[in-house]
C-alpha cells in the first residue's frame, strides 16, 4: 500500500498500532495495563473443556470454508433466542478470524471503489480506518459528543448521502462504551434507506451491556435485508485469543464475505469452533452474569478515576471507560498517556488514536481506560492514579 494509505510510518515502515506501543510500555515499565482491551481471566469452564476435547479428537484440520455447521447452527439459534431473528446457517452465516477479519472482509467486499463513502461514528476502532484505505474507498466520521458519545443528528444526516456505500456502527462502541440512543439507530436505518446505503454492524459487545437489552440494528423495521452483522466470541467468553467471529445477514452479502475471507485466511479455529458453539448455548444466568461481574468492575474503575481527580464518563456497556485528563494537568492525551507509566506506573490510550486528524482537538484531553481485568488490578491501578490528584 502507498504511504497516503495510513498503513506506514513517515519511513515508510510498518507503523505499530496505539496498542502495541503502550503494551511495550507497559513491559518496559511494570505498569498496570489497562490500555489493551483483553481480559486477565479465562473464560467459562465448560467452553475450554469442549476445545480441548475437540483437540483430542482430532479437530486439528481445515474446518469447512464457511465453519462447521454446528458454529453456524449455534449462531443461528443464537440470534433467534436473544433478538428474534431468523437466519439460514446454511446461507446467511459465515465463520471469520475473529470479527476483524469480518470487518475487512465486509469492506474489501461490498466497497466498489474510490467514489465509495463509508460513515463511522468517531471515534472509531482503528482498523476500521485501515479497512477501509485498503478497500480504496473514503472514511467520513461523525463525532460523538463528550460526555455522552451521542452523535448530533443534523451531522448524522449530513454525512449519509448517495456516496455512502456503507454505515458502519459499533454498538455498544469502543472506544467510548457507549449505547446509541433508539432514535439514532432509527435515524441510521431511515439514511440507508434513502440513500440505499448498507449497514455494517460490529456487535462484539452485545452482551457486555450495562442498563439495557442490546438491540441489534438488524431488528429494526426495513433494515435486515440491508444489514450485515458482526460479531465474536472472544469478548463475550473471555477467549479473545481464540478468534472466533463471524458475519450474519442476507445471503447476497454474506456470500461476498466469504468471497474475499477464503483469501484472507480461508478458515481458522478448527477446535475453537465447536467451543464457541456451545459457548452460545450457554444459559442466560452465564450472559447476564458476566454483564453484571463488567458493570462492578466498570464502578470501581470510575470511582477510582474521580478519586484521582479525571473527569469520567458512564459507559453504558463494552471493556471501556473513558476520562477526560485535563483536570489532572493533561493537554495532549498522546503525551499524557506516553508519560503516565513512568510517572504513576499505569497503561492507557490515548483517545486521539481512533480519530481523523481533522477532529484531533475535540478528543485532545481524552484517555481509554480498560476494566476487563481482575478487581485486585483495578484497585492496584486506582490506588497508583491516586499519586495524580
Amino acid at each position: 500500500m502507498a504511504q497516503g494509505a495510513g498503513l506506514l510510518g513517515a519511513d515508510g515502515q510498518t507503523a505499530p498500532t496505539i496498542f502495541a506501543e503502550m503494551s511495550a510500555l507497559a513491559e518496559l515499565t511494570g505498569a498496570v495495563n489497562l490500555g489493551q482491551g483483553f481480559p486477565d481471566e479465562d473464560g467459562p469452564a465448560e467452553v475450554l473443556e469442549v476445545a480441548r476435547r475437540a483437540i483430542a479428537d482430532g479437530a486439528n484440520q481445515y474446518p469447512p470454508g464457511r465453519g462447521i455447521l454446528d458454529l453456524r447452527t449455534a449462531i443461528a439459534e443464537h440470534q433467534q433466542r436473544f433478538y428474534g431473528l431468523n437466519l439460514d446457517p446454511h446461507r446467511e452465516v459465515v465463520v471469520t478470524a475473529g470479527a476483524t477479519e469480518a470487518i475487512a472482509a465486509a469492506l474489501l467486499a461490498l466497497v466498489d471503489g474510490p467514489d465509495d463513502e463509508v460513515v463511522v461514528f468517531e471515534p472509531y476502532y482503528d482498523s476500521y480506518a485501515a479497512c477501509v484505505a485498503l478497500a480504496g474507498a473514503r472514511l467520513v466520521p461523525v463525532p460523538l459528543r463528550w460526555p455522552d458519545f451521542q452523535p448530533d443528528a443534523d451531522l448524522l444526516e449530513e454525512a449519509v448521502t448517495d456516496r455512502t456505500r456503507i454505515i458502519l456502527v459499533n454498538d455498544p462502541h469502543n472506544p467510548t462504551g457507549t449505547v446509541l440512543g433508539a432514535e439514532v439507530r432509527e435515524q441510521i436505518v431511515r439514511l440507508a434507506q434513502r440513500h440505499d446505503a448498507l449497514i455494517v454492524t460490529d456487535d462484539v459487545y452485545e452482551h457486555l451491556i450495562f442498563d439495557e437489552p442490546h438491540v441489534p440494528i438488524a431488528s429494526l423495521p426495513g433494515a435486515a435485508e440491508r444489514t450485515l452483522t458482526i460479531s465474536s466470541g472472544g469478548k463475550t467468553f473471555s477467549t479473545t485469543g481464540w478468534k472466533i467471529g463471524w458475519a450474519a445477514g442476507p445471503a447476497h452479502l454474506v456470500d461476498a464475505v466469504l468471497a474475499v475471507k477464503q483469501f484472507l485466511t480461508y478458515v481458522s479455529g478448527g477446535p475453537f469452533q465447536p467451543a464457541i458453539a456451545a459457548g452460545l448455548r450457554l444459559p442466560e444466568s452465564f450472559f447476564t452474569g458476566v454483564a453484571a461481574a463488567l458493570r462492578a468492575k466498570r464502578d470501581l474503575l470510575g470511582a477510582g478515576l474521580r478519586e484521582a481527580g479525571f473527569d469520567v464518563s458512564r459507559p453504558a456497556g463494552s471493556y471501556f471507560t473513558v476520562a477526560d485528563a485535563a483536570p489532572v494537568g493533561a493537554t495532549d492525551a498522546a503525551a499524557f498517556c506516553r508519560d503516565l507509566p513512568d510517572r504513576v506506573g499505569v497503561v492507557a490510550i490515548p483517545i486521539t488514536a481512533f480519530v481523523s486528524a481533522a477532529h484531533r482537538d475535540r478528543f485532545a484531553t481524552l484517555v481509554r481506560f480498560a476494566a476487563c481485568k481482575r478487581v485486585e488490578v483495578i484497585r492496584e491501578a486506582a490506588a497508583r492514579l491516586q499519586r495524580l490528584a
